[in-house]
């Protein structure tokens, strides 16, 4: 233990003289190393995270994994990420696309880029699904992270299916993830949209807690989660000229979106009470 602590402080000695390893994308391993006692602990005591089926995700090459969305910050792709560090045979570090906005949230969007951020966008899913990388993607978009806390739990559309485009011009299996307790850490009970367009945020969201209570109102709260990762879908046996398949791209698309939804109707009954 010791040992750690003075390896932890040379590392953010060194850290403040510049001299730190990032990745094309800005990915620091070293800075998640550093914050990996305070995700532990949000994983483990805060939200009490279970985890169904992490086996299926593939211990390399490149793979999509598609969620459910919701929390405003990534708090998800963070749980997500951390479950697969804890729980995998062969742990790997995804790369989960986020809104632009997200990075121009000061000091947040260091954070994001460092743990493993990348802005949302085809170009750069495909770009890392070409590295092989594992990718976590988020179809609801800001519809997710936006609706109201009466909706939860209950899919947006998933557009016009951009992400099965990417998967099949890839290769890429694409592994539905269901993540139940997101869903409550901000309770969303309506909107600012004065202060949204000051911020030149998406929306400006009013909680129980935020922003009445100042900083201390983003914190979010104590759910209980379960993430179930599901059996991967094919995409390589179709081929690339299948992105350009309108019918195929939307029967994938709403097939990865009824599994989602399956999934959460059941993974909330088998979690129960959300902060019991």
């Amino acid at each position: 233990m010791e040992g750690e602590v003075h390896e932890l402080v040379r590392a953010a000695l060194r850290r403040l003289g510049g001299d730190y390893p990032e990745d094309e994308w800005g990915f620091d391993e070293e800075f998640v190393r550093m914050v990996e006692p305070l995700l532990g602990l949000l994983h483990d005591v805060w939200w009490r995270v279970s985890t169904a089926g992490v086996a299926n995700v593939p211990a390399r090459g490149r793979a999509m994994l598609v969620a459910n969305h919701a929390g405003i910050l990534p708090w998800d792709a963070m749980m997500m990420s951390f479950a697969i560090q804890r729980r995998h045979t062969q742990p790997r570090h995804p790369r989960f696309l986020a809104l632009n906005w997200a990075f121009e949230l000061p000091y947040v969007s260091v954070a994001i880029r460092k743990l493993g951020g990348v802005v949302a966008s085809p170009h750069n899913a495909s770009r890392l699904l070409e590295q092989d990388r594992l990718v976590a993607v988020f179809p609801e978009g800001v519809k997710g992270t936006g609706k109201p806390f009466r909706e939860r739990y209950r899919l947006q559309r998933f557009g016009r299916g951009g992400f099965v485009e990417v998967a099949l011009r890839t290769g890429a299996p694409i592994i539905p993830v269901a993540v139940v307790g997101s869903e409550e850490i901000y309770p969303k009970l309506g909107e600012a949209p004065v202060l949204a367009r000051l911020l030149g945020a998406p929306f400006f969201p009013l909680t129980p807690t935020f922003p009445w209570l100042g900083p201390l109102g983003a914190v979010p709260l104590p759910s209980r989660w379960r993430i179930e990762f599901c059996e991967p879908i094919e995409t390589a046996g179709y081929g690339r000229e299948a992105a350009e398949d309108r019918s195929l791209v939307l029967e994938l698309s709403e097939r990865v979106r009824d599994i989602i939804q399956g999934k959460l109707l059941e993974n909330l009954v088998k979690r129960g009470p959300a902060f019991l």
